[in-house]
């Protein structure tokens, strides 16, 4: 697919086409499993086959708000209750033995009686459809599109445990940005050398943008959104940007753009004045030994 002409273009899809020279870069350069730590995304390559990982990655991402060492010693403590197969561990115990378990837990305002119920209801999924990717397959064949796939599973999830709402796992039909659940997706669906992949389900065009507050603010400052708050609608703008241009993976630049501010090496302050400046990327951040 030829990208979009010049002059048919927005104001932002124009910034985009400027900046997308710095993003491949990036990409070429920090795109790597070296470049992952600190972040929760490392904890599924404990893990082999895509059974576990997709249990590990919807449990993980789930609690992925806070400061990255909390959520990395929380998920830790995780791992530690679930053993070596979470899969076999979540639909073998029952509601009760994993309040239990977890009875001490807690993830900023996640109790460890919400982990433990958002984990039941995981378990009940399990031991109806064996596998997540089948169950999120369902789901998306009931409602007719991602986002209403997406709410049912939300929605089935929690009502599983006796949950109502939960942060743990937000539904796109509130309007919420939904970031850690996309962010789930991300990992499952793409495969590189960053995100393990898996599922085939769905194909990397299908993704949305893990809209989060730090990636609104970077969005922003390259003019690449006009709206006011990180929600749904933004996270569809943003994609819906990138997929003028890379159709086949609209997310394909996240991780790395992710890492400026994250790791304390990358300065996302740097990044963006070097692509609204159009200086060198690494002459500019310092990262001469990258």
């Amino acid at each position: 697919m030829r990208p979009p002409k010049k002059d048919t273009l927005s104001e932002e899809a124009r910034n985009l086409a400027g900046f997308l020279p710095r993003f491949e870069e990036a990409y070429l350069r920090l795109n790597r499993r070296e470049f992952i730590s600190p972040d929760p995304l490392e904890k599924l390559y404990l893990f082999e086959t895509v059974e576990e990982r997709e249990i590990v990655g919807l449990a993980i991402s789930s609690i992925a708000y806070g400061r990255v060492a909390q959520i990395l010693r929380n998920a830790d403590r995780l791992l530690s209750v679930m053993g070596p197969s979470p899969r076999t561990f979540l639909m073998k115990t029952s509601a009760g033995d994993l309040s239990r378990l977890l009875g001490g837990f807690r993830h900023r305002f996640t109790s460890g009686d919400e982990m433990a119920s958002f984990l039941a209801g995981i378990g009940k999924v399990l031991r109806k459809y064996g596998r997540l990717d089948a169950f999120f397959e369902d789901c998306i064949r009931r409602s007719g599109d991602l986002l209403g796939g997406a709410a049912l599973f939300s929605g089935e999830i929690l009502a599983g445990g006796g949950l109502g709402k939960s942060f743990l796992l937000p539904s796109p039909g509130d309007g919420s940005a939904c970031k850690r659940f996309f962010l789930f997706l991300k990992w499952m669906v793409r495969s590189d050398g960053v995100d393990p992949g898996g599922w085939k389900i769905l194909g990397p065009e299908n993704l949305v943008f893990p809209m989060d507050v730090h990636m609104f603010r970077m969005c922003s400052c390259l003019g690449l959104t006009k709206r006011k708050s990180p929600d749904l609608k933004t996270a569809l703008e943003v994609t819906g940007l990138f997929r003028q241009f890379i159709p086949e993976d609209p997310v394909k630049y996240d991780f790395v753009l992710t890492r400026f501010g994250i790791r304390r090496e990358m300065d996302a302050k740097a990044f963006v004045n070097m692509c609204l400046e159009g200086d060198e990327l690494w002459r500019e951040i310092g990262q001469t030994d990258i």
